[in-house]
This record gives C-alpha cells, sequence and structure tokens, in this order.
C-alpha cells in the first residue's frame, strides 16, 4: 500500500513539474522595447531557466484591437498607457496597469547630422524621403507627428512622409538607407544594431508632443498561468529598470 501511496506521489510530482515548464509565457510588446525586453527576458531566464517567455513585437495600437478579439496574449506592453488602461476599463485583464518608462523620439540618420539643424533639418532640399511609424496606430508615430505640427514644419514635409508599420520598421528604414532620415524611438537609436549603422541623432524636446508614457498588463489570457505573474513582477525590479533606462526610457513607476 505504501508502495503505491509513493509511486502515486512521484508521477503526481512530475505531472506538476511538466505542467509549470508548459506554462510559457505569451508577450505582446510595442516594437520600441525589442532590445531592453529581450535583455530583460536573458537576464530573468537566467534566474527561471525553465520558464519560456514568447515575445511578438509589433504596433501598440494593432495589438490593443487584437487583445479585444480575444488574441491569445498573457502580458501586453504598450508605448502608450492608455491602450492598457483602455483593456482594463473593458474587463479584459487581470492585474493593475503599470508604466515601465517614458519614452523619447529622436531625427535618426546616416546622411546628415540632425544636431545641426535639429528639426529644421527635416527641410534640408536633399531629403527625399523621411521615414516614421504610422500616426494611425503607432504612438511615436502619432508624438512624431505631434512634433512637426508643434514647430509648424508639418505640411512642408508631409509629401515626403513614408510611414512604418511600427517604429521598429521605420528605424529599419532609416537604418538599410530605403529612406534618408527617420523619427524613431530613443530606445532603439541606443541600440547595438542601429549605433553599428553609424547614423547619428538628435533627441526632440518633449515639449513638441505629450508624454509617451508607457505600460503593461497581465491578461485574462493568463488567469491560470502564474509565470505571467512572475515575470510581471520581474519588470519592476532594479535589474529590469536598469535595464529600461539603459535603453532611454525614463523612469515613472505608478500602478494604475
Amino acid at each position: 500500500m505504501m508502495n503505491r501511496l509513493f509511486l502515486g506521489l512521484i508521477v503526481t510530482f512530475i505531472f506538476a513539474g511538466c505542467n509549470i515548464q508548459a506554462q510559457k509565457v505569451s508577450v505582446a510588446a510595442a516594437s520600441d522595447l525589442k532590445f531592453a525586453l529581450d535583455s530583460i527576458i536573458s537576464v530573468y531566464q537566467k534566474q527561471h531557466p525553465i520558464e519560456e517567455i514568447q515575445v511578438t513585437y509589433g504596433s501598440s495600437g494593432k495589438f490593443f484591437e487584437q487583445i479585444q478579439y480575444d488574441a491569445p496574449f498573457d502580458i501586453y506592453f504598450s508605448a502608450d498607457v492608455n491602450y492598457p488602461k483602455k483593456l482594463k476599463e473593458q474587463g479584459l485583464t487581470i492585474s493593475e496597469v503599470k508604466t515601465y518608462g517614458i519614452g523619447s523620439i529622436v531625427i535618426w540618420s546616416k546622411k546628415i547630422d540632425p544636431n545641426k539643424e535639429k528639426m529644421n533639418c527635416l527641410l534640408d532640399s536633399k531629403l527625399n524621403k523621411i521615414a516614421i511609424a504610422n500616426p494611425e496606430h503607432a504612438p511615436y508615430g502619432e508624438k512624431a507627428k505631434e512634433s512637426m505640427l508643434h514647430y509648424k514644419i508639418y505640411d512642408k514635409v508631409k509629401s515626403k512622409l513614408v510611414y512604418g508599420e511600427n517604429i521598429s520598421q521605420t528605424a529599419q528604414f532609416v537604418q538599410l538607407g530605403a529612406a534618408d532620415i527617420g523619427i524613431v524611438a530613443l530606445s532603439l537609436a541606443l541600440s547595438p544594431t542601429m549605433k553599428k549603422a553609424g547614423g547619428k541623432y538628435y533627441v526632440i524636446p518633449q515639449k513638441s508632443h505629450k508624454p509617451l508614457e508607457q505600460g503593461y498588463v497581465i491578461l485574462k489570457h493568463a488567469k491560470n498561468n502564474q509565470n505571467a505573474l512572475k515575470f510581471y513582477d520581474f519588470i519592476a525590479t532594479p535589474e529590469a529598470i536598469a535595464i529600461l533606462t539603459h535603453f532611454g526610457f525614463t523612469q515613472k513607476t505608478t500602478t494604475i
């Protein structure tokens, strides 16, 4: 009888262990987070080697729409904190909305040095294509447009604008030469890939646009996923915050 009981306990522990290991965490994240979040996950998985974090990067607005239609994501990182707030209001989340930082936008180019003329560098006659993220659904594109309107240059350059589906694609346009210059995320300008490309960047004053306050939340899909909660909590640790700060995210940690 004792042998059967012992064997039963072993089988239970084996299946419990497999269940924990099988609990992957599916993350939808704004593409400006690509390098910062990849670094955070690398640190996290050294501490939790059996846990798997799968990330899909893209447009915050597009993810917002997909989550409303029950897309199977566990955690949502948005470049606009208002998207997670709206999901919480709609009853589609199971945690508080937390901010992970405030982003910045920069003018980046391999063709000219944007620091010389600052915002007016976009008026340079040598520039044929100016890349920004699509302002219809990408927060960084929306803020790029706001800044150009603030400095009264939008109408002068709008015919030269080319739109990336998200801020990561926008950065690729200028990095690979498909556009002469672009307005991209500081977090991407600080990435090893962009540094290696050899361009220069100018940080656009934040007074010219609404704050790029960014946030994250656990979604209803993760209601039975304890690993999602563990990773959500890890984002607020000193290790994760140091990485976010390194990639240019100003810290303003709040819970909503």
